[in-house]
């Protein structure tokens, strides 16, 4: 049992793509990180690398045959130290996140039921795209939830740093995406996958604003994960070009300027109430009025720079694989979509106007390109 073991099952190389969702949905809900969101951060990583550890386990009579190397049919992991790890970075992440308040733990139960039904049930069934579309949407909306927000006894109100758009006062139940509805209880517990914020309708703005962002990452995964399908045997050419038309359509979105928000992070104070409508601006008079084109240019070259690396990661290996649907072009076109997560979290945070996020958020990327050439992140 060595720590390269551990490393391959744990697939580190793709933990790198998971800190950007709770920084993409800080920036779409109109908040800066802060404390709540390395709480978000930290509960979506133990989250994530459960997710890895468990599907090892579910997967090792298949892996034994088709993949035999894995580190738990190479006989270099047992299968109950796999099992156990996943139910105890399933419990640390939960526990990071009812640190982060009540919303955030409701959203992280719905997303750790999610990620175990994907593993346990969902996975080689027709719902296993739209399961794995879901967990990552909610890995985004529980840095929405997170974000601003600490526990403060029985009514988690928000007292985090930063503007916070809406009062928390409770938990409210929210649809997420792709999964049902999930209702919170007052104790902050989940009752299903869908399940989100606590109550009140002014909790609502909370993550309102962070829905839009969860949906197109949601749908780049479900794209990713269909490809996903036919990494081992290869074959299918219908996958990869269904995902790359979604890679497209998706690079389309998100380099526009995500409506009702602007760079100036500053400006939420001045907002309506629940964060609706244009901030408020006084009237610069003629003589301010040349700079702002150059105000309103520099974020959307960011935002143009940062589809142009998501496009460029995740289309080109799709379009080898649609050309030649060999299991190595394959493989490389899911490890592509994996990694290209980043540069639409990016993207994404900088279409909420927060480009100093979604700079750093790239910042990643070097650190995994460099980790998958040693661990496969598939």
């Amino acid at each position: 049992m060595t720590a390269r073991a551990w490393a391959e099952l744990l697939r580190v190389s793709a933990l790198f793509t998971v800190p950007g969702d709770a920084l993409a949905g800080a920036a779409a809900s109109g908040r800066r990180p802060d404390r709540g969101t390395a709480l978000a951060v930290g509960a979506s990583l133990c989250l994530y690398e459960a997710g890895m550890a468990l599907n090892d386990w579910a997967d090792r009579d298949e892996d034994a045959i088709d993949r035999p190397h894995r580190p738990i049919p190479s006989g270099r992991i047992a299968p109950g130290a796999a099992l156990a790890a996943a139910g105890a970075l399933t419990a640390a992440g939960l526990g990071l996140a009812a640190r982060a308040g009540r919303p955030a733990l409701a959203v992280a139960t719905g997303l750790a039921a999610t990620v175990w039904a994907y593993d346990l049930r969902l996975k080689h069934t027709p719902a296993g795209p739209a399961a794995m579309a879901a967990a990552r949407g909610l890995d985004l909306l529980l840095g929405a939830a997170a974000t601003g927000v600490a526990a403060d006894g029985a009514t988690g109100r928000a007292t985090g740093p930063g503007p916070v758009l809406v009062p928390v006062k409770g938990p409210v139940p929210v649809k997420g995406p792709a999964s049902g509805r999930g209702a919170a209880s007052g104790r902050g517990s989940a009752s299903g996958p869908g399940a989100a914020l606590g109550s009140g309708p002014a909790t609502t703005g909370v993550v309102r604003g962070a829905l839009p962002a969860a949906a197109l990452l949601g749908a780049h995964t479900y794209a990713v994960t269909a490809v996903s399908r036919h990494e081992a045997h290869g074959g299918s050419t219908a996958a990869p070009l269904a995902a790359l038309g979604a890679v497209a359509a998706l690079g389309a979105a998100a380099v526009h300027e995500q409506r009702g928000r602007r760079g100036d992070r500053g400006t939420d104070a001045h907002r309506g109430p629940g964060g609706r409508g244009e901030p408020h601006r006084p009237n610069p008079g003629p003589t301010h009025d040349a700079p702002e084109p150059l105000a309103a240019t520099a974020p959307g070259l960011v935002r143009t720079a940062l589809t142009g690396s998501y496009l460029r990661t995740a289309a080109v290996p799709l379009l080898h694989a649609a050309l030649n649907p060999s299991p190595p072009l394959t493989q490389r076109a899911v490890g592509g979509g994996i990694r290209a997560m980043i540069p639409l979290q990016a993207a994404l945070a900088a279409r909420a106007g927060a480009v100093g996020t979604g700079l750093a958020v790239m910042a990643l990327v070097p650190i995994a390109r460099a980790l998958s050439r040693k661990v496969s992140p598939t």
